[in-house]
C-alpha cells in the first residue's frame, strides 16, 4: 500500500513536471507569436514617420527580441529542473551561465544591429529626399559605437563566466602599454583617423590637394588606418591618416566660387582705346549671367608692361565646377576679343625696338676712305 502510494506521488509529481514545462514551451510560442505581430505593425509605423530612429529600432529588434525570448524560456525550464536535478548540479549551473552570456549577447547583437540600421536608413531617407547626407561622419560614429559595444560585450561575458576583471583590466593596460609601443606608427594612424573624423577637412567624394605632398584627387575612403584617394589619371593613392596631422589639405570642394583672373595686354599704339575697352569689359561682365556681381569684380588699366598696356580682369563665377568653369571662362575670353577689335585695337605680343644711333663723324669718315 505505501508503495502505491509512493508510486502515485511520483507519478503526480511528474505528471505536473511535464505539464509546467509544456504549459512554458506553449507560452514562450505564444509570446513569440505576439511580439512578431507587433513588431511586424510597429514597421509598418515607423516606415510612414519623418525620423529614421523608430525604423532603426524596430528593425534592430526583431531577431534578438525572439532570441531573448526563448532564452527565458530557458531560464524558466532550468528553475523547474533544479528541484529534480539536485545530482547534476554542474549541469544546471552551466545551463544558467549559457542563459545569463546568451542574454548579454542579444543585447549586444541588438545594439550593433541597431547602430548598422540608423546609418543605413539615414542614407536611404537622405537619398530618397534629395538631402546631403555626410557618409563620413556617420561611418565613423558607427565604427566607434561598434567597437564600444564590442568591447563592453566582451568585458561582461568575462565577468558572467566568473572572470576577475580587475586582473583582466590590468593585464590588458600592461598589454597596450607593450603593444602602443610596438605599434606607435599604427596607433599614428589611428588618431590621425579619428582626427579627420572629428575635424573634418575632408570627407568622402571631396576633391582634395596638398601643397607639401604630391597629393591630390578625389576622396574614396576614410578607414582608421589609411586614406584611398583616386587621382586624376585614376590611379589609387593610399595615404597613412598620420601625414594629414602634419602637412596642409587644400579642399577645393569646399570653394565658394571660382576666381577668373586675366591681364589683357594691349599695343602701345592703342592707348586712346584703353579706358573705352576697359568700360565696355566690365559692362559687360557686369552683366554676364555666369559672373557672380555680388563678389569683387575689377577692370581696370593696371601697368605699363615691357610691351604692352596691361589691362587686369579680376572676378568670380558663379559655378564651382570645374567643367562648367571653363564654359564661362570660354564665353568671356571671347567676347573681350570681341571688344578689343569692335575699338579698332589689337591684343599686343612680346616685341622689341631695336634703334643704331648713328654719329656725323661716321658717317663722313666712310666716303673719305673711299676717295682715299
Amino acid at each position: 500500500m505505501n508503495d502505491l502510494a509512493a508510486f502515485l506521488n511520483r507519478f503526480l509529481h511528474t505528471e505536473l513536471w511535464l505539464a509546467t514545462a509544456l504549459a512554458i514551451v506553449l507560452l514562450t510560442l505564444l509570446a513569440s507569436l505576439i511580439v512578431r505581430v507587433l513588431l511586424r505593425h510597429a514597421t509598418r509605423l515607423a516606415q510612414r514617420s519623418s525620423t529614421h530612429w523608430d525604423e532603426a529600432l524596430v528593425n534592430a529588434a526583431r531577431l534578438p527580441v525572439q532570441a531573448v525570448i526563448w532564452l527565458v524560456s530557458l531560464g524558466w525550464m532550468a528553475r523547474l529542473l533544479q528541484p529534480h536535478w539536485t545530482e547534476d548540479a554542474e549541469v544546471l549551473v552551466a545551463v544558467r551561465q549559457v542563459h545569463d552570456v546568451g542574454i548579454v549577447l542579444c543585447v549586444a547583437w541588438f545594439l550593433w544591429k541597431f547602430v548598422v540600421q540608423v546609418t543605413h536608413t539615414a542614407e536611404s531617407r537622405s537619398r530618397a529626399r534629395g538631402e546631403p547626407f555626410d557618409a563620413t561622419t556617420f561611418d565613423a560614429l558607427s565604427k566607434l559605437a561598434r567597437l564600444l559595444v564590442f568591447v563592453v560585450t566582451v568585458i561582461t561575458i568575462a565577468q558572467t563566466l566568473g572572470f576577475k576583471i580587475g586582473g583582466l583590466l590590468a593585464l590588458g593596460g600592461v598589454g597596450g602599454l607593450a603593444v602602443g609601443l610596438a605599434a606607435k606608427d599604427l596607433l599614428a594612424n589611428f588618431f590621425g583617423g579619428l582626427t579627420i573624423y572629428l575635424d573634418r577637412p575632408f570627407s568622402v567624394g571631396d576633391w582634395i590637394r596638398s601643397p607639401d605632398k604630391s597629393i591630390e584627387g578625389t576622396v574614396e575612403y576614410i578607414s582608421w588606418r589609411h586614406t584611398r584617394i583616386r587621382a586624376f589619371n585614376k590611379n589609387p593613392i593610399y595615404v597613412p591618416n598620420a601625414v594629414f596631422t602634419s602637412i596642409v589639405v587644400e579642399n577645393p570642394s569646399r570653394m565658394s566660387h571660382r576666381r577668373l583672373k586675366e591681364t589683357l595686354g594691349l599695343r602701345y599704339d592703342d592707348f586712346d582705346q584703353v579706358d573705352r575697352v576697359v568700360a565696355d569689359i566690365k559692362a559687360m561682365l557686369l552683366a554676364h549671367e555666369g559672373i557672380d556681381t555680388n563678389e569683387t569684380l575689377i577692370v581696370n588699366f593696371n601697368a605699363f608692361g615691357a610691351s604692352s598696356l596691361d589691362i587686369m580682369i579680376y572676378g568670380f563665377t558663379k559655378t564651382r565646377a570645374w567643367v562648367e568653369y571653363h564654359e564661362v571662362k570660354q564665353d568671356v575670353l571671347l567676347k573681350i576679343g570681341r571688344i578689343v577689335a569692335a575699338h579698332g585695337a589689337e591684343v599686343a605680343f612680346p616685341t622689341q625696338t631695336l634703334h643704331v644711333a648713328s654719329t656725323p663723324e661716321t658717317a663722313l669718315s666712310e666716303p673719305a676712305r673711299g676717295q682715299v
